[in-house]
């Protein structure tokens, strides 16, 4: 009936490891309280995954004792799926070594290296994989801390801005007879203050490259006077000549044609009518899109996160936003009818 965890050792934890088939996975607590996963780039831990499965050891319950006989420890399968709890010089604070179901369901289990097995009702997933424990998430703005935006396009940056979180929007380049798109803009917000990464790669991985050179950079300020810029990147779609295929007797280009005796031969008899072949075009798909973030902050965590790897983000993110300065206005309601004037005396 004990809890298998108790809330204060997990509070008092510094760092929590993992182990499961031959493969292991460690998260550290930072001095401000986040978590870092070591084994992937030391970046910031899902504090949501781990608040989930702290949860678990805490929720679950010790059923029974089992067995203290070493013959039937020894088929409970107790082996290295384990998790522990540690300070901050890797002593262990809370272990627990999990073995084979029961076929009515629940785990068996030790506590440390005690000579006894008891049955708890913990079915937590041990997931081990350093990737799955990293935060995807980049950027967290809500759309009422932003103050303004600036979006590039070809023929000069657009910018929104408002005096309040309920205040209409703005722009330096409202053309006449519109006004701002509300609806577009709190599309806009969602978009670029929530990025969470899909994948990551190493800086100098070939694919990051080609994508820096088409790159279109966005500026979000807030009320608290931070400026965030958010640069997405994208190799853009290409359609390239295809070579010319090579002949039937395996020859390609200038060699295709023959010699000057085969030429002389063809031009002495009679050519036939032939349309000119038309050019064939093969299409490379645009490639993957990547962001950038750069906060004013100079202490800002994600500052450091972007100079560790490349992240790939989704497509989504780049085909939701504006192409055109147009696409941020609509039609401006006309404005009300002048009251009719009575005459005096009339009701």
């Amino acid at each position: 009936g004990q809890p298998l965890l108790a809330a204060s050792a997990a509070e008092s934890a510094q760092k929590l490891r993992v182990s499961d088939g031959g493969k292991s996975l460690l998260l550290v607590r930072q001095t401000d309280g986040s978590w870092r996963v070591p084994g992937y780039f030391d970046l910031r831990a899902d504090f949501t995954k781990l608040s989930r499965f702290v949860g678990e050891l805490t929720d679950a319950k010790v059923q029974r004792l089992v067995t203290s006989s070493p013959e039937r420890l020894a088929r409970l399968e107790l082996k290295d799926t384990r998790i522990e709890l540690l300070d901050a010089a890797d002593k262990p604070l809370w272990a627990l070594t999990l073995g084979k179901s029961p076929e009515t369901g629940g785990r068996f289990a030790r506590f440390g290296d005690e000579p006894r097995a008891y049955l708890v009702n913990l079915n937590a997933w041990l997931d081990t994989e350093p990737k799955n424990w990293a935060d995807t998430q980049l950027l967290d703005l809500k759309a009422d801390q932003i103050a303004r935006v600036e979006l590039p396009f070809p023929g000069g940056p657009v910018v929104l801005s408002r005096a309040s979180a309920g205040a209409p929007w703005t722009s330096d380049r409202t053309p006449a007879g519109r006004q701002v798109r509300a609806e577009r803009v709190t599309g806009l917000l969602s978009t670029l203050g929530s990025i969470r990464f899909a994948e990551t790669l190493d800086r100098a991985d070939p694919k990051v490259a080609p994508a820096q050179a088409h790159t279109r950079a966005f500026r979000l300020g807030t009320f608290a006077g931070q400026t965030y810029t958010v640069s997405l990147s994208r190799q853009p779609e290409e359609k390239k000549l295809k070579p010319p295929a090579p002949s039937a007797d395996g020859k390609s280009g200038p060699a295709a044609l023959g010699s000057a005796q085969d030429l002389a031969a063809k031009g002495a008899a009679k050519p036939e009518d032939k349309k000119p072949l038309a050019p064939e075009f093969e299409t490379i798909p645009a490639g993957p899109v990547f962001v950038h973030i750069a906060s004013s902050d100079a202490a800002a965590p994600v500052n450091g996160f972007m100079q560790k790897r490349a992240y790939e983000v989704s497509d989504y993110v780049y085909t939701a936003l504006p192409e055109t300065p147009a696409d941020l206005f609509e039609a401006a309601p006309p404005p009300p009818a002048p009251a009719e004037k009575k005459a005096p005396g009339q009701k």
